[in-house]
């Protein structure tokens, strides 16, 4: 009897250690995104695949356009962006919200360009050199825009990827105050009598540039 009470405890034993020897749980194994690496080096725009966007607005619509960017180069080390220029053609602005064979996109274009906006004629390129590049969780561009001979300090939200031919680098929508190029046509900062005839001070821009090496 003593025999079977001890076989039965021993079996008991071993059926509760058997049941809390529970296997080790194996730890996944993550594996870490590999981050692309933009090649070293100075890359020049290519002019046919880059344009400046631009939009302008009123009480009564908004008209939107581009400009072409006629030259500039963008400079990698270390993989990061870290500086460039470029120049803006403003002969070549266009209007894009009004049909182009519609005459009041003539109209609007004409006056873009002439002395109470651009003056294109005095002033046929403005530039930007970038003077700063903060790389972060957001990459953003600091620099010198020269519009109408004006220089001010401008900054925006960038992204640079590596492409098939070269790099791309897209300016995320930011906004700029006309005011600070002497463009005042219709500014409220200058004109206290325009009621709902104001145009905005504020107006956006956004680019894509391709460039090669």
């Amino acid at each position: 009897m003593k025999k079977i009470m001890i076989l039965a405890l021993m079996v008991s034993a071993s059926f509760i250690a058997c049941k809390n020897d529970k296997p080790k749980e194996t730890e996944a194994v993550v594996a870490t995104p590999e981050v692309e690496t933009i090649a070293d080096g100075t890359y020049t725009a290519t002019v046919e695949s880059s344009i400046l966007n631009w939009k302008g607005f009123k009480p009564t619509g908004t008209h939107d356009g581009t400009v072409a960017i006629k030259e500039g180069n963008l400079v990698v080390a270390d993989g990061k962006l870290t500086a460039g220029d470029f120049t803006f053609d403003m002969n070549s602005m266009v209007v894009l919200d009004i049909p182009a064979d519609d005459e009041n996109n003539a109209k609007l274009l004409g006056h873009l360009k002439n002395s109470d906006f651009f003056n294109v004629e005095n002033n046929p390129t403005a530039t930007f050199k970038i003077v700063e590049v903060v790389n972060g969780e957001t990459t953003v561009v600091k620099g010198d825009l020269t519009v109408k001979g004006i220089t001010k300090s401008i900054e925006f939200p960038v992204t640079i990827t590596q492409t098939a031919t070269g790099v791309e680098l897209v300016g995320e929508t930011f906004k700029i105050d006309r005011t600070e190029f002497d463009i005042q046509y219709k500014s409220q900062k200058f004109f206290d009598d325009l009621k709902d005839k104001f145009i905005n001070d504020e107006f956006e821009i956004s680019f894509k540039v391709a460039a090669t090496k």
